[in-house]
């Protein structure tokens, strides 16, 4: 790693810098010669913990941080500089025995700050381990012993082995602290930390004031946090609290298990995260689990409803108003609520006979400030809160007469079955209460009203909308009726359909009767244009070209099918129209048009950078899983080519164009035909000879078009002329010459990742093996290209070629011919 002493690594990190290129050491530690920057990172040991710069969402800073190497989206677990944002060309290197960070200008931004004299030594080093801990330590003295670590000062997450506590001897804590938001790492309102006196942990809100706490520890458990036992087949939390410290930790049993952790989220939530390959992040428990669990959230006389999902979860009592209502809009309700009218034994006046009444409120929880008082009865335990004027409510049940004085805090609106629930009868002015009641007696005739009329409404909604559906049930029947009257349709078929029938007159002004400046482009049937529907979707309409009986089996075929097909990588059928001699498909808009309009367009090429053509890649690969395995039917495409992939507004990949799929029912792998149709150059050797086509057949297409994309050339292309050697050929004879990485588009170099080519290539070349036996399947085809470890065979030979002559271009072949008109030749490799 030493890039001073060594040119070549020295050229790889500048070039890192300046093509923003991903580039890692391969090692575990910074020494004294070492520079940490731009894109450049270190990765622990065994591979499970990453660090280096990081950029949070959209944001524009960069920070320091450490995250699971396996998580792409480099979600931290710790960060260095959480206040003090850098960028890029920061560099973060030893210096007098300490990690130092420095922005642009060489100016300090971070330090570990050992003041040791010992960490003079040259022999420092900071080294990330396996656990996530990042450690300094110095070499000549024993690595053993760390100068520093970053467990000893975590940021906001809390990852296994490393501690939540209180050193009795330093006066030191391991507190964690939220995010600013979720794209600042500053700290943030919330913080975790244990209570020494209570041997619990609590959250803080503003560092100062306690807004939840876990109870005390059991043995096993918090008692307040009963989630715990959902990790304990994973996980083993230990309290620890002895004359040197006080501290909870956790280790996992099963090392085997999925990578997790604890953070301390903006939303002052404590959340153990699993990460999964597929999935992400996702929250498996959180505490407390529900807002109303933090320390009085809402403040004096206010209640929290547990079981409300608005963003406002707090209500001031009846006869109270909040303290600061402009607070409440910002979500901090701490500020309370206050009487609007003083108590009637605040007056002092003796000639009014009133008295304080009391409103009755179930569910409740228990607010503070509470004692017990001798009562045999419910009126008697009244009686006693109204003979003293600081009695704010009381509560009589199962556990006697219980009196609450001063503000009553706390107060929760309980779910029903909570053990926890209580009466309350909260104190009101007499004249406060009489208002309340009659505005409530209002209330319930306005419910009522109100109630009438929502019934009335709803009836009648209900009735115009099955009328209105019965309506457009018999016009569909009408317009299936005259379909199968033109014999497209079978009445069984009919049943199958799963998309709507919509009438050409919809169409003509969806895409102002064709008009030229809609149309997107011409396809093997004809013209497709791109229409508006009311609400302004965006939609893509196929349409066949009229009058001239081309393709209406391949049109019947694609209305019964693709409709049944739901996948994010395949192109969804939205409707069909098929009237007035028109055959019409109507589709979701792609905006960025077919792969080829980018892969083949000199000014548009450089937009597919390697991380784009890769999950290209893979997105295809997933379309064909799923229609071979994973749907209900078993199906071939029999026409996969680069036109036929279409790419969203994100630039994913649908596949299109099902006109020439067959159905497989039942296990069903294969079938012949007498009627090949199909591209020039995606065709498989025993579909094109022999009219033989299987799963196996798309295998071969798929193998084409992932060598078209990472070469950025067309399977048409000549590359020995003379021979009329094909892409095929050509790939193979570099493989077999060890020169494959000349094959790379030269618009990728910047972007490139080799490994990944390497194994598209190999990949592709197993994929159009002559024997069809010799082909992977789909589900090995993505586990080969998503691994990279996995230890991938070698491809065969490939001898089939097909002839291409320098006079012609390749073109669909709808022949309705048994002849297939194709001509192969045998290219023998060395």
């Amino acid at each position: 790693m030493d890039t001073k002493s060594n040119p070549t690594l020295k050229l790889a990190f500048f070039l890192s810098l300046i093509l923003k290129i991903h580039f890692s050491y391969g090692v575990d530690s910074i020494s004294t010669d070492d520079v940490l920057s731009g894109q450049s990172t270190i990765i622990s040991a065994s591979r499970v913990f990453e660090m280096g710069f990081f950029r949070p969402g959209t944001a524009s800073n960069y920070y320091v941080g450490i995250w699971h190497l396996e998580d792409t989206s480099r979600r931290a677990v710790w960060v260095a500089n959480r206040e003090k944002p850098v960028s890029l060309a920061s560099e973060l290197r030893i210096t007098d025995g300490n990690l130092v960070l420095y922005d642009e200008l060489k100016q300090q931004v971070w330090s570990t700050n050992v003041s040791s004299s010992s960490t003079t030594s040259r022999s420092v080093q900071a080294v990330l381990l396996d656990s996530g801990n990042l450690v300094l330590n110095d070499k000549s003295s024993g690595p053993s012993i760390p100068l520093w670590e970053s467990f000893e000062f975590p940021s906001h997450a809390w990852l296994p082995g490393a501690k939540i506590g209180y050193n009795k001897t330093s006066k030191t804590r391991e507190i964690l602290t939220s995010w600013k938001n979720s794209e600042d790492p500053a700290p943030g309102l919330f913080s975790v930390q244990l209570d020494q006196v209570e041997n619990s942990v609590v959250i803080l809100w503003n560092r100062t004031k306690i807004s939840w706490t876990s109870g005390r520890w059991d043995g096993h458990i918090f008692s307040g946090i009963p989630e715990m036992k959902r990790s304990g087949e994973n996980s083993l939390f230990t309290f620890v609290s002895d004359e040197n410290e006080s501290y909870i930790t956790y280790t996992k049993t099963n090392t085997s298990t999925l990578i997790n952790h604890f953070e301390m989220d903006v939303t002052g939530q404590l959340t153990q995260l699993n990460w999964r390959p597929n999935d992400g992040w996702n929250a498996f428990w959180s505490v407390p689990s529900q807002r109303c669990e933090l320390y009085s959230l809402c403040g004096a006389y206010a209640n929290c409803k547990s079981n409300e999902k608005s963003l406002t979860p707090c209500q001031c009592l009846m006869g109270f108003e909040p303290n600061s209502p402009s607070d409440w809009e910002l979500k901090d309700y701490s500020g309370g609520c206050y009487r609007k009218t003083k108590l009637q034994c605040e007056m002092n006046n003796s000639n009014d006979t009133t008295v304080d009444r009391f409103l009755e409120m179930a569910d409740m929880s228990v607010p503070e400030n509470e004692h017990s008082e001798e009562a045999t009865s419910l009126a008697e335990c009244e009686s006693r809160c109204l003979s003293n004027c600081s009695c704010s409510g009381y509560s009589y049940g199962s556990l006697g007469c219980t009196i609450f004085s001063g503000e009553l805090l706390n107060l929760k609106q309980l779910v029903v079955g909570d053990s926890r629930q209580r009466t309350l009868y909260i104190r009101l002015a007499d004249s406060e209460f009489r208002m309340h009641s009659t505005k409530f007696r209002r209330w319930k005739l306005y419910v009522l009203l109100f109630g009438v009329i929502a019934i009335a409404m709803v009836i009648s909604f209900i009735a115009c909308f099955i009328y209105l559906r019965r309506r457009k049930r018999a016009a569909n029947k009408q317009e299936l009726d005259s379909l199968t009257d033109s014999g497209q349709f079978k009445e069984d078929e009919k049943e199958g359909m799963h998309v709507p029938f919509v009438a050409l007159a919809n169409i003509l002004a969806a895409t102002d009767n064709f008009s030229e400046a809609n149309k997107l482009g011409q396809g093997g049937f004809g013209p497709v244009y791109k229409g508006k529907f009311p609400g302004d979707q965006d939609i893509a309409i196929k349409r066949l070209s009229s009058g001239s009986g081309q393709g209406s089996e391949e049109f019947k075929n694609e209305v019964l099918l693709i409709a049944k097909l739901q996948h994010r990588n395949l192109v969804r059928l939205l409707g069909y129209c098929a009237e007035r001699n028109e055959q019409i498909l109507i589709y979701e808009y792609m905006p960025n048009k077919s792969l080829d309009s980018f892969l083949f367009e000199e000014n548009f090429r450089e937009l597919l950078n390697w991380e784009i053509r890769f999950h290209i890649i893979m997105g295809i690969a997933r379309g064909l899983l799923y229609l071979h395995h994973d749907s209900r039917l078993r199906i071939i495409h029999r026409d996969l080519k680069i036109s036929n992939v279409l790419l969203d507004e994100e630039m994913n990949p649908k596949i299109s164009d099902f006109g020439l799929a067959k159905i497989f029912e039942g296990k069903q792998t294969e079938g012949s035909t007498n009627r090949v149709v199909g591209t020039y150059g995606y065709m498989s050797p025993e579909y094109a000879i022999e009219g033989l086509f299987s799963t196996k057949s798309d295998v071969f297409s798929f193998g084409i078009v992932t060598l078209e994309i990472i070469t950025g050339q067309r399977n048409s292309k000549s590359y020995r002329l003379e021979q009329g050697v094909g892409l095929i050929g050509y790939v193979w004879e570099m493989w077999n010459e060890s020169k494959a990485v000349e094959l790379i588009d030269s618009t990728l170099r910047e972007t490139l990742n080799e490994d990944e080519f390497m194994r598209c290539v190999r990949v592709a070349l197993l994929c159009v093996q002559d024997d069809p036996n010799d082909r992977p399947t789909m589900s090995n085809v993505i586990m080969m290209l998503g691994s990279e470890t996995a230890s991938l065979p070698s491809p065969q030979q490939p001898t089939f070629v097909v002839k291409r002559f320098l006079s012609s271009t390749p073109s669909l072949l709808h022949s309705s011919s048994s002849s297939n008109l194709l001509t192969d030749s045998l290219y023998q490799g060395r």
